[in-house]
């Protein structure tokens, strides 16, 4: 059993790394974008109405698809009044409980987010802007994400049950 737990583990490490040093880059296409807004409207004159709805949507993949990755570098916020002065064996344990809640909420996030994404594709439902762009794309996005964060939760939870108990994964 802790082999396939350790296979898990490696696995889902591994994926969300690739997907995070993946989606980091699309912060430079963002900015390519907003660059090349403003510097169409200053020196040409004419104004790109799209930018704002894609800048958005490029944000939404990076923060979506890199919270996973954020998840396994420990790059969150965290509040640590006491936390801080504990011992590791009791912060991993502290981590693992707290992680059953973040599973919880991440199940009925995912939901909700399959939900959303059917309801986009079968309904062709787009944004209300100038130009209508379908929002199927960004909602499967952000469902793949909240996918990849469950799977990090769950990788963490049982690396911190691990180092609760004395033992490494």
């Amino acid at each position: 059993m802790l082999s396939i737990i350790r296979s898990y583990v490696r696995a889902v490490d591994a994926l969300n790394r690739f997907t995070g040093l993946v989606t980091m880059h699309l912060i430079f296409l963002m900015i390519g974008i907003l660059l090349y807004s403003s510097i169409s409207r200053t020196l040409f004159d004419t104004p790109v109405n799209s930018v704002v709805t894609i800048s958005q949507f490029l944000m939404s993949a990076y923060y979506l698809l890199g919270g996973g990755f954020s998840m396994q570098e420990n790059a969150h916020v965290r509040m640590d009044l006491f936390y801080s002065r504990w011992s590791s064996r009791r912060k991993a344990g502290t981590d693992a409980f707290t992680s059953i809640f973040l599973v919880f909420y991440l199940v009925v996030l995912m939901i909700g987010a399959i939900s959303s994404s059917v309801y986009a594709v079968k309904t062709g439902q787009a944004t209300r802007t100038l130009v209508p762009y379908p929002l199927a794309p960004i909602r499967i996005i952000m469902t793949i994400g909240i996918f990849l964060m469950l799977l990090q939760a769950t990788s963490a939870f049982f690396k911190d049950l691990a180092k609760a108990r004395g033992v490494t994964l």
